[in-house]
């Protein structure tokens, strides 16, 4: 919770809401009210953000204190807003027992695959809750560039040995795993929500401290449009922190 205001979180969460928001007037109708499912939702800065746009939310989270976290927020939102969204205590691998399949037109999966060591089955899940047509929405970490953070640090030994690995260790000091695009895009096929396009996030201000005041506001909006230009361009994307992938349900 300490490093949600740091630059890295506002990073993440800012370029995670515009790629979504693309991709999202893409495909559904200006002014549709949209279902959508936040699995492992956290804090709730994504779902918020979704149901303040008009949308109806489902938020997931199995951690009690993220729970409280959520709903301590929801409570100062305008009673439209929370209206629109509810608040479930679940797993993500157990989307199954709670929504019946094709129950939403959106489904949110960021930052949680990188803790669940058999991650097909949970996909599969997911998958199976979107409508015809539906967007799946996955942050991953991205195992194909696992030595950047060590080695852009001067970690030269770690960096070394990232190559040859699919986890690392994160800020909070828990093991945790990362995807690889090629195979992510093979999991994606073979659950019938094929990758219809992704987007790095982080290529350049993962090693900011959690703790480091955001710049001013002309800056910080000088390194969202870096970061935003980074995640669409190849070859930066490729060796971002995180890949954003979106699915399309067929």
């Amino acid at each position: 919770m300490e490093g949600l205001g740091g630059l890295r979180n506002v990073v993440r969460q800012e370029l995670v809401g515009r790629q979504l928001d693309e991709q999202i007037a893409a495909r559904f109708p200006v002014g549709r009210r949209l279902r959508v499912l936040d699995v492992g939702m956290g804090q709730g800065t994504q779902a918020l953000r979704m149901a303040r746009a008009g949308h109806s939310v489902t938020g997931l989270e199995s951690d009690d204190a993220m729970l409280q976290v959520a709903r301590d927020a929801l409570t100062g939102e305008p009673e439209g807003i929370r209206e629109r969204m509810r608040i479930i205590q679940g797993d993500g691998r157990d989307t199954g027992v709670h929504f019946l399949p094709g129950s939403f037109d959106v489904v949110l999966c960021h930052g949680v695959l990188m803790y669940v060591s058999e991650p097909d089955p949970m996909l599969a899940g997911l998958a199976r809750m979107l409508a015809p047509g539906g967007l799946l929405s996955l942050l991953v970490r991205n195992a194909d560039a696992l030595a950047m953070r060590p080695g852009t640090a001067g970690d030269f030994a770690g960096a070394l040995a990232a190559f040859d690995s699919d986890t690392c260790t994160n800020r909070l000091g828990v093991r945790t795993r990362a995807d690889r695009l090629d195979t992510l895009t093979a999991t994606l096929a073979g659950i019938a929500a094929p990758l219809h396009t992704w987007y790095g996030v982080r290529v350049f201000t993962d090693n900011a401290d959690n703790e480091a005041p955001l710049p001013k506001d002309r800056e910080l909006e000088r390194v969202l449009t870096l970061e935003d230009r980074a995640g669409r361009t190849d070859p930066y994307r490729r060796v971002a922190a995180l890949l954003h992938l979106f699915g399309v349900r067929g």
